[in-house]
């Protein structure tokens, strides 16, 4: 039994161990410096949405009301 149980740990430890590939492989630093060209190149595209302080308002009004409700308690 005690080979089994070693086998067993074996394959816990290769089976959460992945190696990191493509963008999470890289530096954290050259991870920012690439995400934030693609934002400037959305936003010169025009594709990039801005919130206007009346927009997020309204936002945060819809997502309140959903949490206000479905926290009332049930009779």
């Amino acid at each position: 039994m005690d080979s089994q149980t070693a086998h067993d740990t074996d394959n816990v430890k290769t089976a959460t161990k992945k190696s990191l590939r493509g963008f999470a492989a890289m530096d954290p630093q050259r991870q920012r410096e690439i995400a934030s060209l693609g934002g400037r190149a959305a936003h010169q595209s025009g594709h990039a949405h801005e919130f206007t302080s009346e927009e997020a308002r309204a936002a945060g009004k819809k997502r309140h009301a959903r949490v206000s409700s479905s926290e009332a308690p049930r009779a």
